[in-house]
């Protein structure tokens, strides 16, 4: 790789530490519990501990508040919220559940009676039923997963209405129980973790939308697409031959529509995805190294900046730098590796045409982001529950491909999606202070809270949940015809290929190893149940862990309790979250890209 590649992924490293801070304490902001100026004081919680929260503006950001804290408390009373009421984990869970259920409801709908909405130029019409409801599962668990072609399957407003203000929601989502979670940690006998309303829609007009609309202007400034214009016509410079041997086409058509607006918020809010079926390498969607660049700093923004958010919301900001280590102890090594490996060759392309100094394994990746670009991006796409890709990854070496594969296997707690990596992240650092107890033969403790054997049950349904439907649905995809139908690779590949489609989906990633015939009514059905119990079943034991946590006592650090913001503790959970990665997933590995690799040298 050239001097350039490695020198833009430093740029990318140095630019995500700097914004780290500013951006975590601005989201802390807008979640602390602090009375709006001008609100009455706050009073005690029945409940004991927490206070009220007086919210209706920006207590510290007072030119946010003045802006949007009427449109905010304007929401509240069309909805009937009372936003002085906080919930217990229980009633905050059904909210979360209904809001999101409602919303799997709409995008389902509004695909299926696209072809008789208005904003459809292209004339589309209803996504077959199959396809409809993965999608919706998708765009609702955050894992955008597309089976389809977006230009030539959904119509402007399915794009807009469903599947953009969709990756408003999920993303909200996990932010909202993030910092439900982080509540209770810095809470003290309180029976409550927040309003899941209020969050909801905080984190939606505070955070997302003002982020999103920056972004989209800067999109649109480097030649990324918005119009709701129809498809044009272009005449090619040169015609090409037709199918079959057919008269030779001298025209294209080329798909358009509000594209900026959506890839804003597929970025920033980890959702993934893309207006274009070739995703983040369509030039109408990431035209210049510019683009590209703003577009991989959007993935990791928020996600990083929420682990600043947890050190301030408990009061020691130590604590969130060290989780901030902790991914960047994996990220970094990781995407070393992938520029490495995909900046070599292989046996067979060597052979046939031996790669100039520099060059290195560039099938299936776009000439204007080169090696680096898209190493770099593979790693953090598939860290961050993202998804969306700029390259091929089922054109990456044997080993290339596997990093990225295995960063979704990780449990994407690696930044990982908004809110949800990190919530994620915090349930492996509960598993590591309770080894670390083991060891020592005392009660673990986390954040000045005793980790008991609840905790942990709930830690295991988080941590195993993924993994299960992995692991089942691969086995269950090459053990029946319907799953091995449309494996279109044969060997290790093919194998590869489902194990990284059911990593993605069980994982709520979104990308895809390409090469597998996916929407078809098997993956459509295993998919959407995977993606799912991946987004929701873990989404309950980490509000039941935000319960528990706020319900107790704080208690005083003595000689015995471990430090958890130094660099002991940031590489044992470091190794934690690897050694459950690999005990989990090397096997099935071993069977597709490992084995692949060995035939590749041997060949």
């Amino acid at each position: 790789m050239t001097l350039f590649g490695w020198l833009q992924s430093a740029l990318f490293v140095a630019a995500l530490v700097a914004l780290t801070k500013p951006l975590g304490l601005f989201i802390a902001r807008v979640f602390e519990d602090a009375p709006t100026p001008g609100a009455a004081p706050d009073t005690a919680n029945a409940a004991g501990g927490a206070p009220v929260m007086r919210r209706g503006g920006l207590a510290d950001v007072p030119v946010l508040g003045r802006v949007l804290g009427p449109v905010e408390r304007l929401f509240y009373r069309l909805a009937g919220v009372r936003a002085d009421e906080e919930m217990s984990w229980r009633t905050y869970a059904v909210g979360i559940l209904i809001f999101n259920a409602a919303g799997m409801l709409v995008v389902y709908l509004l695909q299926r009676a696209q072809g008789l909405l208005p904003l459809n130029p292209a004339g589309l019409g209803a996504v077959e039923p199959g396809s409809a409801f993965n999608t919706a599962a998708s765009f609702a668990s955050n894992t955008n997963w597309q089976g389809y072609g977006g230009e030539t399957t959904m119509s402007y407003l399915t794009q807009m209405a469903a599947l953009t203000v969709q990756n408003f929601a999920s993303a909200a989502t996990g932010i909202a129980v993030l910092i439900a979670l982080i509540r209770g940690l810095a809470r003290r006998q309180s029976a409550s973790v927040g309003n899941a309303w209020v969050d909801l829609t905080r984190a939606t007009l505070y955070v997302l939308l003002p982020l999103s609309l920056v972004l989209a202007v800067a999109l649109v400034g480097t030649g990324v697409a918005q119009t709701f214009s129809g498809p044009v016509t272009a005449t090619l410079a040169h015609p090409v031959p037709g199918a079959d041997g057919g008269a030779a086409v001298a025209t294209q058509t080329i798909a358009l529509g509000p594209v900026a607006s959506q890839v804003a918020i597929k970025q920033l809010g980890t959702n993934g995805g893309g207006f274009f079926n070739v995703n983040s390498a369509h030039p109408l969607e990431n035209p210049t190294p510019l683009s590209n660049f703003l577009q991989l700093l959007a993935i990791l923004a928020i996600p990083a900046a929420l682990c600043y958010t947890v050190g301030r919301m408990v009061r020691d900001t130590r604590q969130g730098w060290a989780v901030f280590a902790a991914m960047m102890l994996l990220f970094v090594p990781l995407t070393v590796a992938t520029t490495v490996f995909e900046s070599g060759t292989t046996p067979g392309i060597e052979a046939a045409a031996p790669v100039a100094p520099g060059g290195g394994n560039m099938e299936g990746k776009e000439v204007r982001h080169g090696i680096g670009g898209s190493a770099l991006w593979a790693v953090v796409t598939t860290a961050a529950s993202n998804g969306s890709v700029n390259s091929m990854h089922d054109s990456y070496t044997p080993l290339g491909g596997l990093i990225p594969m295995w960063m979704m296997q990780l449990g994407e707690v690696v930044f990982g999606g908004v809110g949800s990596g990190l919530y994620g992240m915090l349930v492996f650092a509960l598993l590591a202070v309770f080894v670390a107890g083991l060891m020592v033969g005392r009660t673990p403790e986390y954040l000045g809270k005793k980790v008991e054997a609840y905790e942990i049950k709930m830690s295991a349904l988080v941590i195993l949940a993924p993994p299960f439907m992995v692991l089942i649905g691969t086995a269950l995809a090459v053990s029946f015809d319907a799953g091995r139908a449309t494996v279109f690779n044969p060997g290790a590949h093919g194998f590869s290929e489902v194990l990284y489609a059911f990593s993605s989906m069980g994982n709520n990633n979104g990308s895809a190893f390409a090469g597998l015939g996916a929407n078809v009514p098997f993956y459509n059905a295993a998919g959407g149940l995977a993606m799912l119990v991946a987004r929701f079943w873990i989404i309950v034991p980490v509000l039941a862990i935000a319960g528990s946590f706020a319900a107790k006592k704080t208690s005083a650090a003595t000689s015995g309790t471990l430090p958890t913001s130094g660099p002991l503790f940031v590489g044992m959970l470091a190794v934690v979250v690897v050694v459950v990665g690999a005990l989990t997933f090397v096997p099935a590995l071993a069977l597709g890209p490992i084995v692949e690799h060995l035939q590749m040298i041997g060949h």
